[in-house]
């Protein structure tokens, strides 16, 4: 198989690289420039954002094409539209963000979207990941694959989320626990995401899949204890309140990455039917696996983690946790 990653040099894009090569494709990445390609690579270069920014792929010819993007929706046109007659499969990663608000727990991939345009300029995350899945579709019909894909976790990871919880469980003490241990949540590991990709796109599917784990694969007490198992770090969860957590001012998501209070936003977000991609072969490792593997890879950065730009830094303060614990 011959692969054209649009990216490729970071987190999903890294993960769906190092997967092609383990399998023996040929794989071209075709990015910025401002990180190293990985080993093994043909390399092309331009910025999808400029006047001609995809000269450098005016010729050649893929098998499949893999498109991470998250703005404006015409970069995802403009490319597809280029390479619609060299390319024989178009897989967008795209978002279970697309899904209008709110989306009771149990639904899938019927569900109603949010509206978007493939012509349109960035407008917010959910409009511009639909507007990229009409952009995918028109150009490519139904050889294009859309991989709705919910909180996405492990190594190379440049959000910071599960790196936040892995350091702060690492350093040990009391700790500010969210919720109940039993919350369930959804995640897909980055790695399982991208087997999952490229053996559904090599199979020919195409159309729209969530992609996550079943809801429950984790809990929050079960998070905690694989950061613990991970780390080596001796912590006493102190289980609080979602009330509690509110009323100290302190944010779901951003100062307590990945953990979102019981209701209509932790269904939404946490309560996904993945059936559709149960049934096309998707399967999820033990979040321990992921824990593991992601302190492991932090450790050869030493402990600090990549951060996009894009993207607020996650995480409490020490001073505002010990705060709220009364310490």
């Amino acid at each position: 198989m011959k692969l054209l990653m649009l990216g490729g040099t970071e987190f999903v894009g890294r993960a769906i690289v190092d997967d092609a090569l383990d399998r023996g494709w040929e794989v071209t990445v075709f990015h910025r420039g401002h990180h190293a390609a990985p080993p093994r690579t043909s390399v092309r270069h331009g910025d999808r954002t400029a006047p001609e920014g995809l000269a450098a792929l005016a010729e050649g010819e893929w098998d499949l094409v893999v498109d991470t993007w998250g703005g404006a929706p015409t970069v995802v046109r403009d490319s597809a539209r280029l390479l619609a007659g060299r390319a024989g499969q178009y897989t967008y990663v795209s978002s279970r963000s697309v899904y209008a608000y709110p989306s009771p727990a149990g639904l899938g991939e019927g569900a109603p979207v949010v509206e978007g345009s493939p012509d349109a300029d960035a407008v917010a995350y959910a409009e511009d990941k639909r507007g990229g899945e009409l952009a995918a579709e028109a150009a490519f019909g139904e050889r294009a694959l859309l991989v709705r894909a919910g909180l996405i976790v492990g190594p190379y990871e440049n959000v910071g989320r599960l790196p936040w919880w892995l350091n702060r469980v690492a350093r040990g003490g009391p700790l500010l626990a969210p919720g109940r241990p039993g919350l369930p949540l959804q995640y897909i590991d980055v790695r399982d995401l991208a087997r999952w990709t490229l053996d559904s796109a090599a199979a020919g599917r195409g159309g729209a899949y969530d992609l996550v784990s079943p809801a429950g694969h984790t809990t929050m007490g079960g998070l905690i204890e694989a950061c613990a198992a991970a780390t080596g770090g001796v912590v006493e969860p102190r289980w609080t309140e979602d009330a509690v957590i509110e009323k100290a001012g302190i944010e779901p998501w951003t100062e307590l990455p990945i953990w979102l209070p019981e209701g209509e936003l932790h269904d939404h977000m946490f309560g996904a039917d993945v059936t559709k991609a149960l049934e096309a072969g998707l399967t999820c490792r033990p979040f321990e696996e992921t824990a593991a593997d992601t302190w492991a890879w932090l450790r050869t950065l030493g402990g600090e983690a990549p951060q996009r730009p894009d993207r607020p830094k996650k995480g409490i303060s020490a001073e505002k946790e010990a705060a709220l614990l009364g310490l």
